[in-house]
């Protein structure tokens, strides 16, 4: 079939192929399918790609996430919650002091404070470890006065990915939480939502949508740069 007649008998779809190819005459390195998407969503150019890049990252913390074992940490919260553990639970401007019941995808149930969405946990450790080590911690002084607000979204925070701080673990490391309090202790676990620090038996659960700096320890002279190059940086999206 002639093209002529082909435009005749299909004009609108015709039109839709003028504005595709007029869409990607003025947007260089644009791809068809990406032209279709822009046409058909209503979107401009930017806010479009926007999305799709959006998606992407999603995509990408998603399958991060999936490659991370998180046995041992599930295995921990289990065992507060077997063993009936009094604990303190830091959130952003206050602690608690609660036995947890459950734990579920987005929220943890303790016995007195109820169910708690687990975006405003920003630590949790045995009531005595926390007792000892809460007057010896630093602080920042200006997110303790106004703690950092958590995103929704996993890629706009700046630690989402769990993979870059697997080659620490055994190492001591440092890290500042939303609300200004700096932990340094050895990394024992990573799981693919959660890290725990400190020693066997006293150990304190950090979520990573908590973590708003991570340090490594200063590498041996020989090997500066290939461990330089392993320390987990905030994520490309935050």
């Amino acid at each position: 079939m002639k093209a002529r007649i082909w435009r005749k008998l299909h004009a609108e779809e015709a039109k839709r192929f003028d504005q595709v190819y007029e869409l990607m005459g003025q947007t260089p390195g644009l791809s068809l399918g990406d032209a279709f998407g822009i046409l058909q969503s209503g979107l401009t150019v930017q806010e479009f790609m926007a999305r799709k890049e959006r998606s992407q990252r999603k995509a990408a913390i998603k399958q991060a996430r999936g490659q991370v074992d998180n046995a041992l940490v599930a295995d921990f919260l289990g065992a507060f919650i077997e063993q009936k553990t009094e604990l303190s639970v830091v959130l952003a401007e206050r602690s608690l002091l609660d036995t947890l019941l459950s734990e579920e995808a987005i929220a943890f149930t303790f016995e007195r404070t109820g169910r708690l969405e687990k975006l405003q946990v920003v630590l949790i450790a045995r009531r005595g470890d926390w007792e000892r080590l809460m007057p010896l911690l630093e602080r920042d002084a200006k997110l303790t006065q106004k703690p950092a607000q958590v995103a929704r979204q996993p890629d706009k925070r700046p630690y989402s990915d769990p993979r870059p701080f697997l080659p620490h673990i055994g190492q001591t490391v440092k890290l500042t939480l939303r609300n200004g309090i700096t932990v340094s202790a050895p990394l024992l676990r990573v799981g693919r939502f959660d890290v725990l620090l400190g020693e066997p038996g006293h150990e304190l659960f950090i979520p990573l949508h908590a973590l708003l700096r991570f340090e490594a320890p200063p590498a041996p002279a020989d090997d500066a740069d290939d461990d330089d190059a392993d320390e987990p940086k905030p994520d490309a999206a935050s």
